[in-house]
């Protein structure tokens, strides 16, 4: 099986699924021409068009609102917000609509909004950069949180995402947007609050995300060799979350 980086399994899935869904369109800063700060958006402007790769003003407020409208009325809006703080600029918009919308209106109404951007540290980001924030964003009913933590998951994630009727925020870190995996080439779906057991164990269990599932796969070698055996849990998604699995 090929081996792709994290941040080519995110945009072939993100390819693949605009070419089968008209409805589905990009917004975001420097998402057209330029293809995104982190690549995720590279060659589709050449292959959709200005119509279905939009970019946008410095106003996360006005086109996440712009979105939820959008949704509404039967499209597929994916907000690339490039780093996930700013996502915080458009928090009303998210919590009290987008997110709320499909409950207030007895169903009658959806918000298939796929909001994605960068955590954590890395490549020299700074404090207004380097933020997470998906335990707090966990709390809010209504909306699916996906922190996948390598390229297989994120491409399967991500095609869920883009299939699912609920808003989904799915949040890439950037200390593995470079790395790679095996990942197929045909398409498939990893469901959501279906977690993944990294490696088995008798002694402890850990739950980790994203990049401290590699961080903790270390850890794990040393605690070994002093005779502790360690069960490694990657949630994957952090709302729903697979207790079952964990517990």
């Amino acid at each position: 099986m090929r081996e792709i980086t994290f941040m080519q399994a995110t945009l072939e899935a993100l390819s693949e699924e605009m070419a089968k869904n008209p409805k589905i369109f990009v917004m975001g800063e420097g998402i057209g021409k330029r293809g995104g700060n982190f690549n995720t958006t590279k060659g589709l402007f050449d292959l959709y068009g200005p119509d279905r790769l939009c970019d946008t003003p410095i106003c996360e407020r006005g086109f996440v609102g712009l979105a939820a409208g959008a949704a509404m009325t039967g499209t597929r809006p994916v907000i690339d917000f490039m780093f996930a703080d700013f996502i915080l600029d458009a928090v009303g918009e998210i919590i009290n609509q987008i997110a709320k919308i499909q409950y207030m209106s007895g169903g009658r109404l959806k918000a298939p909004v796929l909001l994605r951007g960068c955590i954590g540290i890395g490549h020299s980001a700074g404090t207004h950069h380097s933020g997470s924030y998906y335990p707090m964003y966990a709390h809010f009913p209504g909306l699916r949180v996906v922190v996948p933590s390598n390229a297989y998951d994120a491409k399967g994630l991500l095609t869920q995402s883009l299939n699912s009727n609920d808003p989904v925020l799915f949040l890439e870190h950037k200390s593995l947007l470079t790395k790679k995996c095996p990942v197929p080439e045909e398409e498939f779906l990893i469901p959501f609050g279906k977690a993944r057991i990294v490696q088995k164990g008798a002694d402890v269990t850990v739950v980790a995300l994203a990049m401290m599932v590699h961080q903790t796969l270390e850890v794990c070698k040393q605690l070994e060799g002093e005779g502790v055996s360690v069960e490694l849990i990657d949630p994957r998604t952090v709302a729903p979350m697979d207790i079952e699995t964990i517990l």
